[in-house]
């Protein structure tokens, strides 16, 4: 568990993430969670993303949280461990979603873990997403139920501690404020005020983020904004 290479040979420490990283504010920890390593270990083998775009979900007063007036089921039991615990979902009856539970037992906060940027193990994921060429950025692990599929993670992982095999979070590189781009979440348009909250963090300009993106467009060639 101490280390994997990259492609271009570069040793990759994949030391975990200690469970006091978790328990912290949602909205800290999505942002602390850009740069990191999200690692699968899978017949064997090593599957690696890097980070680069989350979404903090706060709990009993967030509209679009599961956790929303304190709702508990069985569905959504994971989400009220304490921080450094997998909480996995299905949705629109196709896709699995990834979160990091945060913050004390009890609060039901977590963080959304929307998009990766391949590290190790690029051939197994293409071969787990069904892609037959090489993808595009963004096309492996840009998006929830695309990173969940490159990652074969789906309802057994509920639960799971992320500290620890099969499935865990590695320290990576933080990254600097300067290289981070905030905006409101992506598709909580009926949470009232909440979908407004700047809760989705990315790394600036990184091709691997979803749709869509944070950062401004640059104005096209001949439009009135060029300049």
């Amino acid at each position: 568990m101490s280390s994997t290479r990259s492609p271009d040979g570069t040793v990759v420490p994949l030391r975990p993430l200690p469970a006091a990283f978790y328990r912290r504010p949602a909205e800290e920890v999505a942002r602390d969670l850009l740069g990191r390593h999200l690692v699968r270990e899978l017949d064997g083998e090593r599957l690696v993303l890097r980070l680069v775009e989350t979404e903090a979900y706060l709990g009993a007063p967030d509209r679009a949280s599961h956790a929303f007036g304190g709702r508990r089921t069985p569905r959504n039991e994971s989400l009220y461990r304490a921080g450094g615990f997998a909480y996995v979902y299905f949705i629109y009856g196709m896709y699995w979603c990834l979160n990091a539970v945060t913050g004390e037992a009890g609060v039901g906060s977590a963080v959304l873990i929307r998009g990766g940027e391949p590290v190790a193990g690029e051939e197994r994921m293409r071969a787990l997403r069904g892609l037959a060429r090489a993808p595009r950025p963004g096309d492996l692990a840009g998006g929830p139920g695309r990173l969940c599929q490159a990652l074969a993670i789906d309802r057994a992982l509920d639960g799971a501690p992320l500290g620890r095999p099969p499935l865990w979070i590695a320290a990576g590189e933080p990254v600097p404020d300067a290289e981070v781009a905030v905006g409101p979440r992506i598709g909580v348009d009926s949470s009232g005020e909440a979908a407004a909250w700047p809760l989705r963090f990315a790394v600036q300009g990184n091709p691997h983020v979803s749709r869509p993106h944070l950062w401004p467009r640059a104005p096209r060639r001949g439009s009135a904004e060029a300049p």
